[in-house]
C-alpha cells in the first residue's frame, strides 16, 4: 500500500494510539480525515502545515454520527478507512453494569461494522481501497476480566476475516491488526497494576503505530503485534484448553485487581 497516495479516514484520532497513528500517517504522506467524539481533544491535534488534514467531531454510537463521517469521507475523496476508536472497562462481568457492557460492545464492534457497511458503496468505486480494523490480542486470546471487550474484539476479528473473503474479487482490501497492551490512558490504573503484577509486556503508542504502518505498507492483512502474544494467539486457536490452564493460575491476581477497578 502506498500511503503517500492515500486519503484516510481515521476514527478515534485523538486517543493515545490514534494520536500516534495520526503522526505516523502524516509523516508517510497520507491525507487525513481525523474523527473523534471529543471536540476539545480533536482541537488539540497539531500537524505540520504541509499536511493535508481535516478534523470532524462525530459520535459513532448513532446513525447521525455514521452519516456525517460517510458524507465527509466522500467529500474528502477517502479511499481508506481505519477503524481505531475503542473503549474498555476492566472488571468481572458479574460486577459490571449492562450500560458498561453495552457501551463496550457498541463502540468496539457495532460502530466499526456499521461505519464499514456505510462506507462500502463509496470505497467500492475507488481504484484501490482498504478497510483497516484495529483489534486486540484479546480478540484471539480472550482474557478474564475483559469478557465483553474480548467478545467485541473477537467479533471484529471474525468480521474482518469474513469481509476480506467477501470482497476478494474487488478493489477493497481488508486488514485486521491486533496490538497487545498499549501504554495509554485507555488502560485504567487497575489494568496497569494487573499488567505489572502479571509481568505482561506493553508497547508505547509510537511503537504500535510504527508497526501498523509497516504492516500496511507490506500488505500484511492479518497480524498480531508483540511476542509471546502472537504465539499465544496461535496456541489458543489450536488448543484453547492449554491457555485455559495457563490463565487459571493467574485468576486470583486478576480478581484481586478487578475488585479495585
Amino acid at each position: 500500500m502506498q500511503l503517500n497516495q492515500a486519503r484516510i479516514v481515521l476514527t478515534g484520532a485523538s486517543g493515545g494510539l490514534g494520536s500516534a497513528l495520526t503522526r505516523e500517517l502524516a509523516q508517510a504522506g497520507a491525507a487525513l480525515l481525523l474523527t473523534g467524539r471529543d471536540p476539545n481533544a480533536l482541537a488539540r491535534i497539531t500537524l505540520p502545515a504541509n499536511c493535508d488534514y481535516q478534523l470532524l467531531q462525530a459520535d459513532l454510537s448513532h446513525g447521525g454520527g455514521i452519516d456525517s463521517v460517510v458524507q465527509a469521507a466522500r467529500a474528502f475523496g477517502a479511499n481508506i478507512l481505519i477503524n481505531n476508536a475503542g473503549t474498555n472497562n476492566f472488571g468481572l462481568l458479574a460486577e459490571q453494569s449492562w450500560a458498561d457492557v453495552d457501551r463496550i460492545m457498541a463502540t468496539n464492534l457495532a460502530a466499526p461494522v456499521r461505519l464499514t457497511q456505510a462506507m462500502l458503496p463509496w470505497l467500492g468505486q475507488q481504484r484501490e481501497a482498504a478497510i483497516v480494523n484495529i483489534g486486540s490480542t484479546f480478540g484471539s486470546v480472550p482474557f478474564a476480566g475483559f469478557a465483553a471487550y474480548s467478545a467485541a474484539k473477537a467479533g471484529l476479528r471474525g468480521f474482518s476475516q469474513a469481509l476480506r473473503r467477501e470482497l476478494a474479487d474487488g478493489p477493497i482490501r481488508v486488514f485486521h491488526i491486533a496490538p497487545r497492551a498499549i501504554v495509554t490512558k485507555f488502560n485504567s490504573p487497575a489494568v496497569q497494576a494487573l499488567n505489572q503484577d502479571l509481568g505482561s509486556q506493553a508497547d508505547t503508542p509510537e511503537q504500535v503505530a510504527n508497526q501498523v504502518i509497516r504492516m500496511l505498507q507490506q500488505n500484511v492483512y492479518e497480524g498480531h503485534i508483540g511476542f509471546p502474544e502472537r504465539f499465544f494467539a496461535w496456541l489458543n486457536g489450536l488448543a484453547p484448553s492449554l491457555v485455559d490452564q495457563g490463565l487459571r493460575s493467574k485468576l486470583s491476581k486478576i480478581k484481586h485487581h478487578a475488585s479495585k477497578a
